[in-house]
């Protein structure tokens, strides 16, 4: 693809996928012009790179689609003194975005591979205010706790009440509840110590995080 097909390519993305989403932060369709989403993108599947599909990137972990990531990164409105967990940091595509508008960006990777690349992939961009650890953050990631944003880039059954609880005051986290065919994109933001407020943005299915809080079973 030349250049001028990959601009008309993003062009094309913005104006027909990710706008009719009810993405009109002038701020985030910015960020989606000037982060390269094909930069992040495993080089087999370069060519889709801004295709309304969510691509395969390894170790059965898929991007989300761009018109998710841009309503996702809308909905949260993230500041410039926010510290933010993001827990599956995947291609590191999503990690960009948060990272152009956040202070920091603590990303959270359960598969080596998938961090090493990930990883490499903010180098290349020159994102420097993110810190990518090894390990299972289905349940949070105390470690830096508390945050002013969490997002969650896989599904979970049940909401575990350890991100609750690492939540600051005014904090938002994004979460998609729910087992399939029906999943909840919800966003949940913390209004005082201990009391949350949830609104359902719009009903999607992602995959669940590796190690997901499953509901409780009934047993007779």
């Amino acid at each position: 693809m030349s250049a001028m097909n990959v601009e008309q390519a993003r062009l094309n993305m913005i104006e027909r996928q990710i706008r009719p989403w009810e993405v009109l932060d002038q701020e985030v369709l910015d960020l989606l012009y000037a982060v390269k989403r094909e930069d992040f993108v495993p080089p087999a599947y370069r060519m889709l790179a801004f295709s309304d599909l969510e691509i395969p990137i390894g170790q059965g972990e898929r991007m989300w689609q761009p018109k998710l990531e841009a309503r996702v990164l809308q909905e949260l409105a993230v500041k410039p003194t926010d510290q933010v967990l993001e827990i599956g940091t995947g291609s590191g595509y999503f990690t960009a975005l948060l990272a152009h508008r956040a202070q920091h960006v603590y990303s959270v990777e359960i598969h080596p591979e998938l961090k090493a690349s990930g990883e490499a992939s903010l180098r290349r961009a020159g994102v420097a205010n993110v810190t990518v650890e090894l390990g299972d953050g289905a349940r949070g990631w105390t470690k830096h706790a508390p945050y002013d944003i969490i997002v969650l880039t896989g599904s979970t059954p049940v909401l575990p009440q350890q991100l609750l609880q690492q939540m600051k005051t005014g904090a938002r986290m994004f979460a998609v509840v729910g087992n399939p065919p029906v999943m909840a994109a919800r966003l949940i933001t913390c209004t005082g110590e201990g009391v949350h407020n949830a609104i359902d943005l719009l009903e999607t299915r992602i995959a669940p995080l590796t190690n997901a809080l499953a509901g409780e079973r009934f047993s007779f």
